[in-house]
């Protein structure tokens, strides 16, 4: 789950890392009455999930009342890369001596976490590691032995910071981790980390992502999610229980467990084909599950076919095959569907979908002839529409 930045600052304050005083807003009279009260000049920040709002405009320095409004006019509602902003974050603007770059995130390969430093802040970090890699300092993190003071001074010395602020980057670092680790987060970065002209060390930004998995563990965080910012589909198949991921094809993927659809979208693309997406109905899936899942797939426009491979064991096929027609009966499909059943009760599944004579749907006996057909039929609808 991706925070905006002021609900990262907020996060970060409660954990002792150093950000600018702020307030967020949500309308031009409420940024005003923020900025009076933070004081003058201060910064209205554009408050959407996604990098380069400088650059699109999204953040500009108040002198006085009158421009404070006028930029909170032009910000609220302005599009940033596809997103709209909708929340402004008012603070107060901050005196920079230096800008750095600091982040933690998991590193899968490593199964550790990953610490990066750089004095290159305040510019896109990919810009950085592919013009100057030796310019961002790496260390891996033993979760077992966590953060220490010397990771602080290896990672500060590696990065070639000044001499000065080497030990208020390294409790920077330390706090960082420990908002890391503390609130089960994938991602916290900070940039630009900055060393202001009295050589304090804050937070400028915020960019964390928390972990999903987690938030049982972390109910205050659970209220944090942004919902204007997450994709319509995904948003419903999280409503509906299902595992749902968008990808850019026309081909509807359902599958019943993560390797299997895993394995059907290697199979689609190797027949020629695009999935549209990753949807799991999951292990036991009843009719009720994959009525739901046929909503979720036909919500994306995109969608020119639907491949249904269902491999049955905890799952019973007759049961999909009760859901796929409870959906037609319901939706009313107006694209073809290719479905294979194998396994747990396949031929009651399929006996079920010979006497519905749902239209547009065509069985198959194997993966790979289900992907062929399910190809073949997707190019026909884009031809034909």
């Amino acid at each position: 789950m991706d925070l905006l930045e002021y609900q990262g600052k907020q996060l970060f304050a409660r954990h002792g890392v150093p950000v600018p005083n702020g307030r967020p807003a949500t309308t031009v009279d409420e940024a005003v009455d923020a900025a009076d009260e933070i004081g003058y000049p201060c910064v209205i920040k554009a408050q959407v999930q996604i990098g380069g709002r400088g650059k699109a405009g999204g953040i500009k320095v108040a002198q006085d009342r009158a421009e404070a409004r006028a930029h909170a006019e032009a910000i609220l509602g302005m599009d940033i890369r596809g997103l709209t902003v909708h929340e402004l974050w008012i603070e107060g603007a901050s005196e920079i001596a230096a800008e750095y770059y600091a982040s933690v995130v998991f590193d899968r390969s490593a199964k550790a976490p990953l610490i990066m430093l750089s004095t290159k802040g305040g510019m896109d970090i990919e810009e950085v590691a592919a013009s100057d890699p030796g310019a961002i300092a790496r260390l891996h993190v033993d979760p077992l032995l966590g953060f220490h003071d010397f990771h602080g001074r290896r990672l500060a010395f590696g990065a070639r910071v000044d001499g000065d602020v080497v030990r208020p980057v390294g409790t920077m670092l330390a706090k960082l981790y420990e908002v890391f680790v503390s609130e089960d987060a994938t991602l916290v970065e900070v940039n630009p980390l900055i060393v202001t002209p009295g050589r304090e060390v804050r937070a400028l930004d915020a960019k964390v992502t928390l972990d999903d998995n987690a938030l049982f563990r972390h109910p205050e965080n659970a209220a944090l999610r942004d919902i204007s910012g997450e994709d319509a589909q995904e948003r419903m198949a999280k409503e509906r229980g299902l595992t749902y991921v968008k990808l850019d094809g026309d081909i509807g993927i359902v599958g019943n467990g993560a390797g299997l659809v895993m394995s059907t979208l290697d199979v689609v693309a190797e027949a020629g084909g695009a999935p549209a997406n990753f949807l799991d109905a999951g292990g036991g899936s009843k009719a009720e599950a994959i009525t739901s899942a046929v909503e979720v797939i036909l919500s994306d426009p995109k969608v020119r076919a639907v491949l249904f491979n269902i491999f049955g064991g905890i799952t019973r096929c007759d049961e999909v095959a009760r859901g796929l027609i409870e959906a037609f009966d319901q939706i009313e499909p107006d694209v073809p569907f290719v479905v294979r059943l194998d396994g747990t009760n396949d031929e009651e599944g399929r006996a079920l979908l010979a006497e519905a004579a749902l239209p547009n749907v065509h069985t198959e006996d194997t993966m790979d002839g289900a992907a062929a057909r399910v190809v073949e039929l997707a190019a026909g609808a884009g031809a034909v529409s």
